[in-house]
């Protein structure tokens, strides 16, 4: 990963990708909470947890609500975990720590309303049958959220006095001194694409990010690396849109990271 961080609602981000259990603004709040309801209707209409004779109506009231509150809670414990810089360095780990914490106070809650909606007696050591659903539960949905917004590994300039990105040291001698424009994988090799020419390195694009840190960049596609002062226009056709670089050069943008680039401004 990515050396470099920024900030996204307080929540440091490693090499641009901010899970997608953490919701920041208006947008991230509907869409997270409509996949928490999605999710309390589906465990309703499954009858997890076997309801007896609880009705469809009954088993939604309980479900939904209790869904979308794991949501919040859920957003609590991630903001808390990714402050930290592993977690923000390993994501995919940092979501299973969210999953984990949350299991714990989340199994209090689903015991209270379970007892209250079967109306049984207050029993703290029942807690105990919760924690295996409640975890799987969590594990799920915290799977999804990590999966619902996915977002580019992205460079930042370095601050004042860093050394340059080691990714300098890689450049082939006729390139030396070149202002790097994007990365594009080509099978085990990388093309180097700058305005003195191209070149080939035997390198994988997921390295090279992380040595590229020090460029204001983004990686477009998951073949390219794309430099933001290369970038001089953008076409668009068939739901897609493409880069055009300085040097004439298309760079791709998948449809996985051009919401997250619009937003960031690169469109």
């Amino acid at each position: 990963m990515a050396t470099d961080g920024r900030a996204s609602g307080g929540i440091t981000v490693r090499g641009g990708r901010r899970p997608g259990f953490i919701y920041e603004d208006l947008g991230d709040w509907v869409r997270g909470m409509g996949v928490c309801a999605a999710a309390g209707v589906f465990m309703a209409f499954v009858n997890a947890f076997d309801f007896e004779g609880a009705s469809l109506t009954r088993r939604l009231i309980y479900w939904v609500p209790l869904m979308m509150v794991g949501g919040v809670m859920g957003t609590a414990v991630a903001r808390a975990v990714f402050r930290s810089t592993w977690a923000a360095e390993r994501p995919l780990l940092g979501a299973a720590a969210v999953a984990l914490l949350l299991t714990v106070p989340l199994t209090v809650v689903v015991w209270a309303a379970t007892t209250v909606f079967l109306g049984l007696p207050w029993r703290p050591q029942n807690m105990v049958y919760f924690v295996l659903p409640v975890g799987m539960v969590s594990a799920v949905m915290t799977g999804i959220g990590y999966l619902v917004d996915r977002r580019p590994r992205e460079t930042h300039v370095a601050p004042e006095g860093s050394p340059p990105p080691r990714f300098l040291d890689r450049l082939p001698l006729k390139l030396k001194g070149s202002e790097i424009f994007a990365v594009e994988a080509e099978d085990h090799y990388l093309r180097i694409h700058t305005d003195r020419g191209s070149d080939l390195i035997l390198m994988r694009l997921s390295d090279a990010v992380g040595e590229l840190a020090g460029i204001e960049g983004a990686q477009t596609h998951r073949s390219w690396w794309v430099a933001k002062d290369a970038v001089v226009g953008v076409e668009r056709g068939d739901g897609r849109a493409v880069f055009e670089l300085k040097n004439g050069l298309k760079a791709p943008v998948s449809r996985t990271y051009a919401r997250a680039l619009r937003a960031e401004g690169w469109y």
